[in-house]
């Protein structure tokens, strides 16, 4: 079956957004905006590590969210990075689709559309790029790019850089709570966790006000740690209104995940976030999702469980989580 690409239909310059993508009155950005004058917690790691410890904790328990600056990766490996992508959603559509995905027969790598089963849902204004991107021993290097030829470089090197930021706030939100500082990653894998890279292009849309680029939901990765263009977008949910995540240049926007609140036993919160459109720019962002191997059991850890803080979620592998959120199935 032929799919219709997001970005396709926005070359055809269109006037009005096609039906199954304008949004219920409830959800639109038009009916839903955002609170004035409320900023998200922005972390610099080059404070001193009891602060760090302080302030990640306070932001993952309170927000679930949180921008850090100062992390190291080189400015210059960011725009690399977001060079290499822009320059795959400018290829002909017939090189894209080449790797073309197909999340209902089980294959996730490559170039997708979210699409619908039900007619009655609906889309989001979004192409991306899928694939893992670690460990190497499990990534699947042909569903990578050959066009940037420079693709897997640089994504290979930012994979080592992120991995060590990713490091670093698992040591500080295990601290967080009171726990040895290898206790997150471990549970997560240790050294088989796995990075998973989405690169997200939402088109100009000629109706923005009726339309979400990603409609609002949790990550089901650990942690997520997330680029952009300087086309802002992004907005979490706090204390019942949606707070709009100001662009910050090469700064790391961090999700804590649905397994950091399983493990933390509810200490650390799931982020509720959504994705904004543009009318007149294309917003792209970067996201790499930290996620246990399918087969490692997640649940609250026991030293966080107590007749005073019983456990809040039940423990299972991740994989049987994946698939029963994927499906919409109750956890």
């Amino acid at each position: 079956m032929e799919v219709k690409r997001v970005q396709t239909l926005a070359l055809n310059q269109l006037n009005e957004l096609p039906p199954q993508f304008v949004r219920p009155d409830n959800e639109r950005p038009e009916n839903t905006k955002a609170l004035e004058g409320v900023n998200v917690p922005v972390i610099s790691l080059s404070q001193p590590h009891n602060v760090l410890v302080t302030k990640i904790t306070e932001a993952a328990s309170d927000w679930g969210f949180f921008v850090v600056t100062d992390h190291d990766i080189s400015a210059k490996l960011i725009k690399n990075l977001q060079d290499v992508g822009q320059e795959f959603f400018s290829l002909p559509q017939k090189e894209k689709e080449v790797y073309a995905n197909d999340p209902s027969s089980g294959k996730f790598d490559g170039y997708g559309t979210k699409m619908t089963k039900n007619l009655e849902e609906k889309v989001e204004w979004l192409d991306y790029y899928f694939h893992l991107m670690s460990p190497p021993s499990q990534a699947n290097y042909e569903m990578w790019p050959k066009n940037p030829p420079s693709y897997r470089k640089v994504t290979e090197e930012y994979n080592k850089e992120i991995l060590r930021v990713t490091n670093n706030i698992l040591e500080l939100l295990s601290e967080g709570l009171t726990l040895e500082n290898s206790v997150l990653k471990s549970c997560l894998g240790g050294d088989e966790v796995e990075l998973e890279m989405k690169i997200n292009m939402y088109p100009p849309c000629p109706q923005p006000e009726l339309a979400l680029g990603v409609e609002p939901h949790t990550d089901m990765s650990a942690l997520t740690l997330l680029v952009s263009n300087d086309v802002p977008g992004l907005q979490v949910w706090k204390e019942n209104s949606w707070v709009a995540v100001n662009y910050l240049q090469d700064a790391l926007f961090v999700h804590i995940g649905d397994q950091l609140e399983v493990l933390s036993n509810g200490r650390y919160k799931s982020v509720l976030h959504r994705s904004l459109v543009n009318k007149e720019r294309k917003r792209m962002s970067w996201a790499v999702f930290v996620v246990p191997p399918h087969e490692v059991m997640v649940g609250p850890l026991p030293l966080l469980v107590n007749d005073q803080n019983p456990s809040k979620y039940s423990t299972k592998t991740y994989a049987e989580y994946r698939y029963r959120k994927f499906n919409k199935i109750p956890q």
